[in-house]
């Protein structure tokens, strides 16, 4: 990282150089207004340390200076003790942050790794979106990341094979673009049939997969054809698996070992040409030992297992994912795409979606539906984005209300405040000055608070 700081007083250009000196970041300094457009003209830096006052130079000119370069770099204004309300005005008109001297070198250390990571976010954000635009993917799958890259491969080795397929996933994980993905590369003619184990009522799901002749029970007015037969020459994909009840079990072991089906009401044996693929976010070993699963189906459906990855364990892709998706639902929507603004992403990307990529792309066309500014920011998201905290490891990880009502006093009130400033620090990009001010306490008072509580390896 390039970073300029410009200051009339040698000795405060010093100061700040030792206390950010890193092996991969070049130093240049400017004493005056004029020294530092000079320095501006010749190679813009990515971060400008910059005193307000230069002995009687107005440092706002500068700053108006850096906002007309593209892109901009980040300004760290720097100001006296008790005018915090002109170091604001600066932040209005484009400073990243501002300290007030005297200030601690710890917190300035700290705002430039944020700065840092800001500017690599930004450079990574835009070197996608040239890549977005060549970068067709997987078939309707995005992503780059090692666990998606070993997943890629099994789809290639399997797909021309009539092997049946176990998925394993949580739910909104992509199981059904896989089986999709599978079948489109394979070489069956026939069509890809989804059905979802759990979504169907037991007394109905054999209708469904075999189906039933007319009369076969009360409301079975016609002869119908089940999932099998519709999938006939293709695939069958059985997601939630687990959910099966034992009775459908038997009758689809038999139909892989058979190749045979036979509607409900009917005794005709019909023959069927099907490959089965099959997903669970279950646990089917252990159903298996716990009697819930029929084991010799399980050894029949499990030829070749595909774990797919949630998407906290993807979290290279996440970024691709949000530009994919504010693409296409922009299509989808008859809207431009919007842009999303770097603090708006640094939570998004912060963010483990639970609900995986159902629930990232749930959310994305949210934001393209709700968007009236042709940008998304922070305060568009929802609060559990927003203020999401991920839990230390130490006194508080995993804990319940009745395990922390449980607590002595003095280990209650730690996890609380363990919690609760780094909810605020982060809910506040890590600015101890503004987050010091929004909770009503010195910032002195919260610099003590990270260092005793030893909250600095959760910021970085």
């Amino acid at each position: 990282m390039r970073i300029l700081i410009v200051d009339d007083e040698d000795t405060a250009r010093y100061g700040m150089r030792k206390a950010l000196q890193g092996a991969s970041d070049k130093f240049v300094e400017a004493p005056s207004l004029a020294a530092a457009r000079k320095l501006l003209a010749e190679q813009p830096p990515d971060l400008i340390l910059l005193d307000l006052n230069l002995g009687g130079e107005d440092g706002f000119e500068l700053l108006e200076d850096t906002q007309r370069l593209k892109p901009p770099p980040a300004v760290i204004v720097i100001t006296a003790h008790g005018n915090e309300r002109i170091a604001v005005d600066a932040m209005k008109r484009g400073a990243y942050h501002y300290l007030a001297k005297p200030f601690d070198i710890e917190e300035l250390r700290l705002t430039c790794r944020n700065v840092r990571r800001q500017l690599e976010l930004r450079d990574e954000n835009l070197n996608l979106r040239a890549e977005l635009e060549r970068f067709s993917g997987f078939g309707e799958m995005i992503g780059d990341s090692e666990p998606m890259r070993r997943v890629f491969s099994l789809i290639e080795r399997v797909a021309e094979t009539d092997v049946t397929v176990l998925m394993n996933g949580e739910s909104g994980s992509g199981k059904e673009l896989v089986a999709r993905e599978i079948h489109r590369r394979s070489r069956r003619k026939g069509a890809l049939v989804c059905v979802n184990c759990a979504a169907i009522p037991e007394n109905l799901i054999e209708s469904e997969l075999f189906g039933h002749e007319k009369g076969a029970f009360t409301g079975a007015l016609d002869r119908r054809a089940g999932k099998f037969e519709q999938a006939q020459g293709g695939t069958l994909f059985l997601d939630e698996i687990g959910d099966m009840p034992l009775d459908t079990q038997t009758k689809i072991l038999r139909v892989l070992e058979e190749r045979r089906i036979q509607r409900v009401g009917g005794t005709e044996a019909l023959e069927v040409d099907v490959r089965i693929i099959s997903a669970t976010h279950q646990d089917l070993p252990q159903m298996v030992r716990d009697g819930k699963f029929r084991e010799d189906l399980y050894y029949r459906l499990e030829v070749v297992t595909l774990e797919i990855p949630p998407l906290r364990h993807r979290q290279g892709d996440v970024l691709a994912l949000i530009h994919h998706f504010a693409k296409i639902l922009a299509e989808k929507h008859q809207r431009p795409a919007p842009k999303i603004e770097e603090a708006a992403l640094r939570r998004l990307l912060d963010y483990p979606f639970p609900g995986n990529v159902r629930q990232l792309r749930n959310l994305m066309e949210r934001l393209v539906v709700l968007d009236s500014r042709g940008t998304i920011q922070e305060a568009d998201l929802p609060s559990e984005i927003r203020f999401f905290v991920e839990s230390p490891q130490g006194p508080i990880a995993g804990d319940t209300l009745e395990g922390f009502l449980q607590r002595d006093f003095k280990s209650a009130r730690e996890a609380f405040e363990i919690h609760y400033l780094l909810w605020q620090l982060r809910r506040h990009d890590r600015n101890i000055t503004r987050t010091a001010e929004a909770i009503g306490i010195h910032r002195q008072s919260l610099q003590q608070k990270i260092k005793d509580l030893n909250l600095r390896s959760y910021l970085d």
